[in-house]
């Protein structure tokens, strides 16, 4: 039988008890959601003034590269040395090969270094190489 009155101070605290088994599923849910969101944004890792150009298409990215008005090479946040850009390329053009090569070159950077760049691209065998241009 059931003891009418009177709780014991354990019964209280049990019923007074709040579950955050919920909250925890969601909070881990949003969790997800925010890293896999984040790994589709690519960004350079330097600041680069683009140059301006009358028409522009926009492009499928798999491998997007910045050369700073210094002529040093960027991609993923990491500065990449000239002689292992080709191998850079590749790796990234494995994880997306439906996508192209994207440069971002500062307006001040030198066209030799674009053209080594489009040249590793083109090396590695993707056709589709691009530079990132502001519309006028």
């Amino acid at each position: 039988m059931r003891r009418i009155g009177r709780q014991t101070k354990s019964s209280q605290e049990e019923e007074q008890a709040i579950d955050l088994t919920p909250m925890l599923d969601v909070v881990f849910i949003m969790l997800i959601f925010f890293i896999v969101t984040a790994t589709f944004i690519k960004e350079t890792g330097a600041d680069v003034t683009p140059s301006y150009a009358m028409t522009a298409n926009q492009q499928q990215v798999s491998v997007l590269v910045a050369i700073t008005n210094n002529n040093e090479i960027w991609i993923d946040n990491i500065k990449i040395e000239p002689r292992s850009l080709r191998l850079y390329i590749l790796r990234l053009h494995t994880e997306n090969p439906q996508g192209g090569v994207v440069i971002q070159a500062d307006k001040e950077a030198s066209l030799e270094m674009l053209a080594y760049v489009a040249d590793q691209a083109k090396a590695v065998g993707i056709s589709d190489v691009s530079v990132a241009t502001k519309i006028q």
